[in-house]
């Protein structure tokens, strides 16, 4: 699993608890995650189909940084479908899990699924160039 951005905890995050709210974290998780297959498909036109199992571990409370970790998990002919770990970035615990995030490649104009000609082995030459390429 790649971790791949983060975020602050802002006081318009916090639920009534002064912890993060679990809408904020879905949209989060969905912003994320699309971001993610949208750099996997190198196409803009998808669409969220299905979010599967979401587990809630441990709060986060204003100031702390969460970090999102991100995973392919299966390839179809028109979807994606990757994980999403949201943990604290200075004790690693885990704020939730979303599994099964499923994203839908879609024609601009029709806005009818596609094939976005991806596979595994494509995505995993991809991520291994991205890699080396990286200004670390």
């Amino acid at each position: 699993m790649r971790f791949l951005s983060r975020r602050l905890v802002m006081p318009q995050d916090l639920n009534y608890a002064n912890s993060l709210f679990g809408g904020r974290a879905l949209e989060w998780i969905d912003e994320e995650a699309a971001i993610y297959a949208i750099c996997q498909l190198e196409t803009n036109c998808l669409v969220t189909k299905h979010i599967g199992e979401i587990s809630f571990e441990s709060p986060a409370t204003m100031g702390d940084i969460v970090e999102f970790g991100l995973a392919t998990k299966n390839v179809g002919r028109t979807s994606i479908t990757v994980s999403c770990l949201v943990r604290n970035k200075a004790s690693k615990k885990t704020i939730c899990f979303a599994d099964d995030i499923v994203f839908v490649a879609l024609d601009p104009a029709t806005r009818q699924p596609v094939p976005h000609g991806k596979t595994p082995e494509i995505l995993a030459q991809q991520t291994e160039d991205e890699l080396k390429n990286l200004n670390l």
